[in-house]
């Protein structure tokens, strides 16, 4: 009994490193990995996984590229509005400008506006005192602000959950790949060797290689923008203060 098993085993040594040889000779003459044809070849489930992962793939740039443009578009307005502010013009041209209905406003000078705005408002009411005026104004400000907070976070959970859940989705293709070719094994009773196995063992990886292929971009681009975000929402916090000092030196001035 001995004897047959090392029997077995010297045969098996002998032949896998002869069919590994030749799998890999193959592999050579066909100048490499056809990822195209790998994938016709893959189970239906793996086709269903990587289509699957592919269209994730596909709305998560479409996010990243039209993020990018909110993001640069937003510091943009940001700095310009923040020269013509405190380049000493009166709050009254700002508004106005603000106001135009052939302009489209955000970001600070959509809190500037709100809240002067309102301000305005109470004040032309009279019947309000300087203290109420500028609890309305920061009232204004402060819907304004979650407002184009939430413009800013806008599709952020989306590519977030593209990039956490992309390598599992792979994964679950890689189990698929698997079980086939273990069942496709069993199928082929004791003729099974390194070149039978291998187109399984490779659609099983390509699942897991597609997942992190849509998962890394996803995640990077959600922490980069998440910190855009944070940097925003620190800058439009910062000018609300100061407007608001700003407004409450003016509602003093009325009294």
């Amino acid at each position: 009994m001995t004897g047959s098993i090392l029997a077995l085993v010297a045969t098996a040594v002998e032949v896998l490193p002869q069919e590994a040889a030749a799998a890999a000779a193959a592999t050579a003459a066909h100048g490499g990995i056809n990822y195209l044809d790998l994938m016709l070849r893959a189970s239906l489930p793996v086709k269903l996984i990587v289509l699957l992962l592919l269209a994730g793939s596909l709305i998560s740039w479409v996010i990243i590229f039209r993020k990018l443009r909110t993001f640069k578009a937003a510091d943009q307005e940001a700095d310009d509005f923040e020269n013509r502010f405190w380049s000493g013009a009166e709050l009254g041209k700002l508004y106005a400008s603000a106001t135009d209905r052939n302009r489209v406003v955000g970001g600070l000078e959509a809190i500037f506006e709100a809240g002067f705005r309102e301000f305005t408002r109470l004040r032309d009411k009279r019947r309000h005192d300087g203290r109420a005026q500028l609890e309305g104004a920061q009232r204004a400000m402060r819907v304004a602000y979650t407002r184009e907070v939430g413009h800013l976070e806008r599709n952020l959970e989306l590519l977030a959950n593209i990039g956490s859940t992309a390598p599992y989705v792979g994964l679950v293709g890689t189990v698929f790949g698997i079980m086939v070719t273990m069942h496709d094994m069993l199928n082929q009773g004791a003729q099974v060797g390194i070149a039978s196995v291998a187109p399984g063992i490779s659609e099983a990886l390509f699942a897991t290689a597609i997942g992190l292929f849509v998962a890394i971009p996803a995640v990077w681009a959600f922490n980069r923008y998440t910190t855009r975000v944070d940097r925003l929402a620190q800058r439009y916090e910062s000018f609300a203060d100061e407007f608001s000092s700003i407004l409450q030196r003016q509602a003093g001035a009325d009294e």
